[in-house]
């Protein structure tokens, strides 16, 4: 990894349209919709946002696909008010952008009505061989596992179009970090299974690792640990990472285990909780990256999404490093 910087980030790019409502009406009722907020979401984004807004130096590169329109267009321009470059997203001509309408409501769940759109054809032609070969960049990052549309599809031998493509990062020697996402997939888990022994680092909170596993998703840390040791049998290389409300478990691919109880925030002080997972998945990239140990990685990482909480989208009250409350930097 001498002389490695960097990180890329590829996989889902979403427009968020986040409506703040105070209650989940029941069927055929209606409820009035009160702040609305638009900004950039799904895991590429999310992860590469957070890192941008963190300050930490380190040069960042987006991929995926929009589309051309105006969601798209707004895509290009967060990207480039956060000082990244765009010339790793391709703009899929007669596809919309993918986009969410989140439902939030205060101090509770988020839920989502999602079009797929241009990350539903974001495909291997998409990252041509010098993808790798010819970037600096020291940690590839891909999420979500599922919600990929043609990267998600499996060939004959049962081998997907995002194991295929994480392998031509590790090749080139890329440290590669997956994200997934809690949906329901009829293939989840062998589609994790596929990708997973091209996957040095595997986040996931513990819905997503019941999916990947057959275990009842649990936030008890025996549970957890044993979930996480479920999907390193899987093939992951270096560390699956679980995080939920609770608590979050690091289990290294040496069996050793690191578990961070996490206190909760109060509800008042949340404003929502989109995009948390992926704050976690931001503050973890940037402590692998750095080769801090497994406590400080955990501790960075809720520190992360601890921050995320206060704004109404995924990643916009997260502060720079140097100012993020519970976690300082050792000299």
């Amino acid at each position: 990894m001498t002389g490695r910087r960097g990180v890329i980030c590829a996989g889902n790019w979403i427009v968020d349209l986040v409506h703040d409502i105070d209650r989940w009406p029941n069927e055929s009722e209606l409820v009035r919709i009160g702040q609305q907020t638009r900004g950039i979401g799904g895991g590429a984004a999310n992860v590469l946002s957070a890192l941008a807004r963190l300050q930490t130096g380190l040069p960042l590169f987006p991929m995926g696909a929009v589309g051309n329109d105006e969601h798209g267009d707004f895509v290009l321009a967060e990207c480039q008010t956060l000082g990244l470059p765009v010339a790793g997203l391709v703009q899929k001509p007669g596809i919309a952008t993918a986009h969410t309408h989140v439902m939030s409501v205060a101090g509770q769940s988020r839920t989502f009505f999602y079009q797929g759109g241009a990350n539903d054809v974001l495909g291997l032609d998409d990252f041509p061989k010098g993808t790798f070969t010819d970037t600096k960049a020291r940690i590839f990052y891909l999420g979500y596992l599922t919600l990929l549309g043609e990267l998600d599809v499996r060939d004959a031998g049962g081998a997907t179009n995002a194991a295929k493509v994480l392998e031509r990062a590790k090749a080139a020697g890329l440290t590669t970090c997956v994200d997934l996402v809690s949906m329901h997939h009829p293939q989840f888990r062998q589609i994790v299974q596929s990708a997973a022994p091209s996957i040095d680092y595997l986040v996931a909170n513990e819905i997503e690792a019941g999916f990947a596993t057959g275990h009842t998703p649990s936030t008890q840390a025996k549970a957890m640990k044993n979930m996480a040791a479920a999907v390193l049998d899987m093939g992951v290389r270096k560390a699956v990472v679980l995080h939920s409300v609770e608590r979050s478990v690091w289990v290294g691919g040496d069996g050793q285990a690191s578990v961070v109880d996490i206190n909760p925030v109060p509800a008042e002080q949340i404003a929502s909780n989109l995009g948390a997972g992926d704050a976690f998945c931001a503050g973890l990239i940037y402590a692998v990256h750095e080769g801090m140990a497994p406590m400080d990685a955990l501790g960075l990482a809720n520190a992360t999404a601890r921050a995320s909480l206060s704004g109404m989208t995924a990643t916009g009250a997260i502060p720079p490093l140097i100012q993020l409350d519970g976690f300082s930097l050792k000299s």
